[in-house]
C-alpha cells in the first residue's frame, strides 16, 4: 500500500512538471529560452558579453549587451552595454543596427568618457559602406559627417588622426564621382555640363587626388568650345601648383597645337580658385 501511494506521489509530480513546461511553452508572453538571459543581474550579463565577444560569438554577445539595455534602461551598465552593442553590430557587418544603436548612445550620453570612441564607430560604419565611384556615394558624405563630429567635438581624442584619414578618403570619393560624371559629358562632348562638373572639384575638392586631371580636363573642355583663355588659365593654374605633372605636360601639349600658352586670366573663377590652392587651403 505504502509503495502504491509513493507511486502514484511521483506520478502526480511528473504530471505536473509537465503542465506547467506546457504551460510556459504555450504562453505567448513568456520565451522559456531567454528567462536566464533576462533575469541575469546586469554586471553578469555584461561580463558574459565580453567572455562572448572575446570567444568570437558575436551574436551571443548581441544578445548580452541587448538584454542589459531592454531591462535596465538608462543605467550605467546600459551606457556601457549600448558602446559594446554598437560595436558588436559594427564588427557583424550588421551595419544599421550598429548606426542605431550608435546614433542613440550619441542622443543620450554626448558627453559621456566612451562618447568620442562611438562618435568615431559611428563614422566607420558609414565608411565601411563607401563604393567605388561609379555607384552612391551617400555614405562617403555620411563620413565625412560623422568623422568631422569626432574632429570638431573630440579634438582631443585618440580618435581625430583617423577621423581625418577617413574623411580625406571620403572626399577623394566624392571627387572622384564628379569626374567620373564629368568624363562622361565629355566623351559626349556635352561640355558646359562637364564643366560644370570640374568646376565643382576644384572649387570644392582642391586638396584631393582629383584635382590635377579636373584642372587639366578644363583645359581640354574649354579648348573644344573655343574659348581659349580660359583654357590657358586652367594650364596656368595647374602648371603652378603641379609643374612636373603629366597633365600639366598634356594639356601645355594641347594649346601649342593652336599656337597658345598657358597664361592666367586674373579675372577668371578658376585663377581665384588657383589661390586656394597655392595656399593649401
Amino acid at each position: 500500500m505504502m509503495k502504491t501511494a509513493r507511486a502514484l506521489f511521483a506520478s502526480l509530480l511528473v504530471l505536473s512538471a509537465g503542465a506547467s513546461i506546457s504551460g510556459c511553452q504555450s504562453d505567448p508572453d513568456i520565451d522559456i529560452t531567454k528567462l536566464g538571459l533576462e533575469t541575469d543581474p546586469p554586471d553578469v550579463l555584461y561580463t558574459q558579453g565580453l567572455a562572448n565577444m572575446k570567444a568570437g560569438n558575436m551574436a551571443e554577445a548581441a544578445r548580452k549587451f541587448d538584454a542589459i539595455d531592454r531591462e535596465n534602461p538608462f543605467s550605467e551598465w546600459a551606457r556601457k552595454a549600448l558602446v559594446m552593442s554598437t560595436f558588436v553590430k559594427y564588427r557583424q557587418g550588421k551595419f544599421d543596427d550598429a548606426l542605431a544603436s550608435g546614433n542613440r548612445y550619441m542622443a543620450q550620453y554626448p558627453k559621456s568618457q566612451d562618447a568620442a570612441y562611438v562618435q568615431y564607430l559611428v563614422g566607420l560604419t558609414y565608411s565601411k559602406q563607401i563604393v567605388d565611384v561609379t555607384q552612391d556615394q551617400r555614405a562617403s558624405a555620411k563620413t565625412i559627417e560623422a568623422m568631422q563630429a569626432v574632429v570638431d567635438n573630440y579634438p582631443n581624442s585618440e580618435y581625430v588622426d583617423d577621423a581625418q584619414a577617413k574623411i580625406r578618403y571620403a572626399r577623394d570619393q566624392l571627387a572622384g564621382k564628379e569626374m567620373q560624371i564629368g568624363r562622361y559629358y565629355m566623351e559626349r562632348k556635352e561640355y558646359l555640363a562637364a564643366i560644370s562638373r570640374f568646376r565643382i572639384v576644384v572649387e570644392k575638392y582642391p586638396n584631393t587626388n582629383q584635382i590635377e586631371e579636373a584642372l587639366a580636363r578644363l583645359v581640354e573642355a574649354y579648348y573644344a568650345m573655343g574659348i581659349v583663355d580660359e583654357a590657358q588659365t586652367a594650364a596656368a593654374v595647374l602648371g603652378h601648383n603641379y609643374p612636373d605633372s603629366q597633365w600639366y605636360a598634356d594639356s601645355y601639349k594641347l594649346l601649342q597645337t593652336g599656337g597658345a600658352e598657358p597664361r592666367e586670366n586674373k579675372g577668371s573663377w578658376i585663377a581665384a580658385a588657383g589661390k586656394k590652392l597655392l595656399l593649401g587651403s
